[in-house]
């Protein structure tokens, strides 16, 4: 494997507190060096990051492939290529595939297709239960021992709470961190949009705030009873939030992200009928927005993601209550999260942390998320003044279900690497 030398960047590494610029050294796969070119070192390739950023690679911990089973909307193949020019490096893929992630050989089959689309570091989230039905506990050490990082139930209810303690039980057992999307279904009812103004005013099905936080409220109970680490996926308002950030002062082992676009829109944004909208759970009230910005900026909440969902044409066709909710959005994960530093919401060291270290601790990664030598050459080296629109002629994902389609962002991915391995490059795919 080659030497790689990426000269004359701003090198950002938020977990060891670094931002200088000079360079990095790469060799067999893996960080070598910082700053000083180590002895009888001979580059093989050198990479000009002259005004870019070089950080640790994103890690992002939700996004749907649609393989298995729905490649009508979206392939591994397209979904990765995406993920690669978004400077994503490593991914988590809920358990919501067909079949679902309930098995070794789901599990099995999902890293084979990895490995054929030379994408190695997708991480699948085990069922949390059969079927994701709610009913009978999934095998769980079998689905940690084929290699599931982590278990959750995605958007699925679970029965009851007990099925949910005896969940929480069994992953405690075994070492696993629940992923966790808060929804108590019977106040959600099949709503589409925030209980508030927009909903009543075009009269569309709502889902009030404390389906979210009675589910948060209740989860903590359960995770004090059992000791289970719980990360809580997708949080969208200030009551959940408040709940965790009194968790974490008590010493409860709870971690939680925010999808990127919760951090940025708004019911105030959403345009009448347009079901680009349309996501679970809804975009929330403007006070709701800036509680979550204020979450994330004071570390109780410890990660962004793009919770990534392409969708084809007749997904989104039709009356906004029957549209299948997500928004495809591995692309503009980057230059959004850029936008909050730029609304000085967050510092650029802690927007990177949100995208890479922090993301990798929840997940128990040890050798990414960070530049620190020996580690796993996972790079992004990114223009933060590069501006480029959203369209066809720059977007990779099979989805084109995003709010932001036409709208011009700034910050692009130049160049990604994957283990030493070069998997994106702009000039490559100009």
């Amino acid at each position: 494997m080659s030497q790689i030398e990426i000269k004359y960047g701003r090198i950002i590494d938020p977990r060891n507190n670094i931002d200088q610029i000079g360079s990095l050294y790469l060799a067999k796969g893996k960080i070598l060096a910082l700053f000083n070119q180590p002895d009888n070192f001979n580059a093989d390739k050198t990479i000009d990051a002259t005004n870019c950023i070089v950080c640790p690679g994103l890690i992002d911990l939700s996004v749907r492939l649609r393989e298995p089973g729905q490649s009508q909307k979206a392939t591994i193949a397209s979904e990765t290529q995406a993920a690669a020019s978004a400077g994503v490096t490593s991914l988590c893929l809920p358990p919501d595939t067909l079949p679902v992630i309930d098995t070794p050989a789901v599990t099995e089959l999902i890293k084979d297709k990895a490995e054929k689309v030379n994408y190695p570091n997708i991480y699948p989230l085990g069922a949390l239960t059969q079927g994701l039905m709610g009913e009978k506990l999934s095998a769980m050490f079998a689905l940690k021992s084929a290699g599931c990082i982590a278990v959750s139930n995605a958007n699925k209810p679970l029965d009851s709470l007990v099925i949910l303690r005896r969940a929480m039980e069994y992953a405690a057992g075994h070492g696993l961190t629940i992923f966790y999307r808060p929804d108590e279904s019977s106040l959600s009812h099949n709503g589409c949009a925030h209980e508030g103004v927009m909903a009543t005013h075009y009269g569309l099905p709502s889902i009030p705030e404390a389906a979210e936080s009675i589910a948060v409220a209740q989860c903590l109970e359960l995770a004090e009873l059992t000791g289970c680490k719980i990360h809580f996926s997708q949080l969208s308002c200030k009551r959940s939030i408040i709940k965790i950030q009194q968790a974490k002062k008590y010493g409860l082992n709870v971690t939680a992200d925010v999808a990127i676009h919760q951090l940025h829109l708004s019911e105030n944004d959403i345009e009448p009928f347009n079901s680009v909208y349309h996501v679970l759970p809804p975009l929330r009230s403007e006070a709701d927005k800036k509680y979550l910005q204020e979450g994330l900026a004071n570390g109780t909440i410890n990660a962004i993601c793009s919770d990534h969902q392409p969708h084809n044409l007749d997904a989104k066709l039709g009356a906004f209550p029957e549209t299948e909710a997500g928004i495809s959005a591995l692309e503009t994960l980057l230059p959004l999260t850029l936008k909050l530093v730029e609304n000085h919401v967050l510092s650029l060291s802690k927007a990177l942390a949100s995208l890479s270290s922090e993301a990798a601790t929840i997940l128990g990664l040890e050798k990414t998320g960070s530049l620190t030598p020996t580690y796993d050459a996972d790079i992004c080296i990114f223009d933060p003044e590069k501006t480029w629109q959203v369209n066809e002629i720059n977007w990779l994902s099979a989805g084109k279900n995003t709010p932001f389609w036409k709208q011009t962002l700034k910050g692009r991915v130049i160049h990604t690497l994957q283990k030493g391995n070069l998997i994106y490059s702009l000039e490559k795919n100009k």
